[in-house]
């Protein structure tokens, strides 16, 4: 069978690890920053095994995060506060 590829690239990208305790759980993240996003990132929550591409208006948008990351409202507020951190 022949494969027909809509691209095949091999980029560099920049990924940061961050691990940081809240209030009530502990979020595991691998950051990845690419060219690809068009200035988002791509967040990995290595817990659950859950990602999503994210800029600054996703995190913004309410019950973006909870649905990404299948989490309540009260688990995505730290994480909330650190991607706004981060982002901005």
């Amino acid at each position: 069978m022949e494969r027909f590829f809509l691209y095949d690239d091999l980029e560099d990208t920049k990924t940061r690890f961050v691990s940081f305790a809240g209030k009530t759980q502990r979020y595991d993240l691998a950051i990845l920053q690419s060219t690809r996003f068009f200035g988002k990132v791509l967040v990995l929550d290595i817990q659950f095994g859950r990602f999503a591409i994210i800029g600054p208006d996703d995190v913004e948008e309410p019950g973006y995060l909870e649905q990404v990351y299948n989490r309540t409202e009260a688990e995505t507020v730290e994480l909330r506060e650190y991607l706004t951190e981060l982002l901005a």
